[in-house]
């Protein structure tokens, strides 16, 4: 029988192009939205089709025949806020529109035009941070919060969750909304390992409460794949992350994979906004921003935690790569690469 079609957009990136590669493992033919560099697509049997979430043909395009549309593409961080929204809300709304147009949901559509069950990525940033308890621990972020974002990506990305649930209520659309993610091929927190490679890792603010939760991409891209299979999952909206962890965890974790001594070096949460402006104005001279910004640093300052226990009750997601082994491949996929 024909291999099952799925359409990514955002295979070239992190988190994109473990996708394909866990859709590729159970046996889909995979179309994927390029603008130019396959980069680490070059080493799959993939369909490209050149153009951007901007160019509504290349769209149609991709979506033409899918049973399933990962939607993976996105800005984590610019200048200002037109521009996330530009990318992360009109981008996702012009391929909602091409799956409707193909006949996402017309019953009279012939199966071959017709794209199925739609996944799109959002962020626990939507959410905006944790609340607080007396003893200072995060209470972590579940669905049926409201998104309080506070950074500019943040609120680019609740934006289009809304825009989504108001507009496309007649298409299989699930939202995800990982925390921060680690793995082989990702470059932000591969700074924090860089640094800590150096013998130096800083913390802001405490660093024995849960502050963050972190997934490895491989678990992240089965849990994304299992709910865009799953008929449960349609029109719902899912974290799909990991274990809280304190710095002082994490640090203990990079040490590890290191085989090295790190200084903690502890940052206060009043210079951390100096620190962003800082370096995006350094960043400004040589034309790329840097990991951390003035946004970024923002949120910085807080605590970002979140349950996946309803993932778990729709497709009994639960992260199976331990923070310690996680953190070892990672950095020993740098080191093969040459980042370290």
């Amino acid at each position: 029988m024909p291999s099952r079609l799925a359409f990514v957009t955002g295979g070239t990136g992190f988190v994109g192009s473990w996708v394909v590669e866990e859709l590729l493992g159970r046996g889909y033919a995979v179309r994927a939205l390029v603008r130019s560099d396959p980069k680490w697509l070059a080493e799959y049997d993939v369909e490209t089709i050149r153009g951007d979430l901007g160019d509504a043909d290349a769209l149609r395009a991709g979506v033409a025949g899918a049973d399933l549309v990962v939607h993976v593409a996105g800005l984590t961080r610019a200048r200002d806020q037109a521009m996330l929204d530009r990318a992360n809300v009109d981008g996702t709304l012009a391929l909602l529109d091409a799956v409707r147009e193909r006949g996402g949901v017309a019953a009279e559509a012939p199966h071959a035009a017709r794209a199925g069950r739609v996944l799109v990525t959002s962020s626990l940033e939507a959410m905006g941070p944790n609340a607080v308890r007396p003893d200072g621990t995060p209470v972590p972020a579940t669905e049926a919060d409201s998104p309080r974002p506070i950074s500019m990506y943040g609120r680019s990305k609740a934006r289009m969750e809304a825009a989504v649930r108001e507009r496309y209520g007649d298409l299989d659309v699930t939202v995800v909304r990982p925390p921060a993610v680690y793995g082989p091929r990702e470059t932000d927190i591969y700074e924090m390992i860089k640094g800590s490679s150096r013998g130096l890792f800083p913390v802001v603010g405490r660093g024995d409460v849960p502050r963050l939760s972190l997934v490895h991409v491989r678990d992240l891209a089965r849990g994304m794949v299992d709910l865009v299979e799953a008929p449960v999952a349609a029109g719902e909206t899912y974290f799909v992350g990991g274990p809280a962890y304190a710095w002082d965890e994490v640090r203990r974790a990079v040490e590890g994979a290191l085989g090295r001594r790190t200084l903690r070096l502890p940052v206060p949460a009043a210079l951390v906004g100096g620190a962003g402006a800082l370096a995006e104005r350094v960043g400004g001279l040589v034309g790329r921003l840097p990991p951390l910004t003035r946004d970024k640093a923002v949120a910085a300052r807080y605590a970002w935690t979140c349950s996946s226990a309803k993932a778990g009750r729709a497709v009994g997601y639960v992260p199976r790569v331990p923070l310690g082994e996680g953190l070892a491949e990672t950095v020993a996929w740098y080191r093969r690469a040459g980042w370290l």
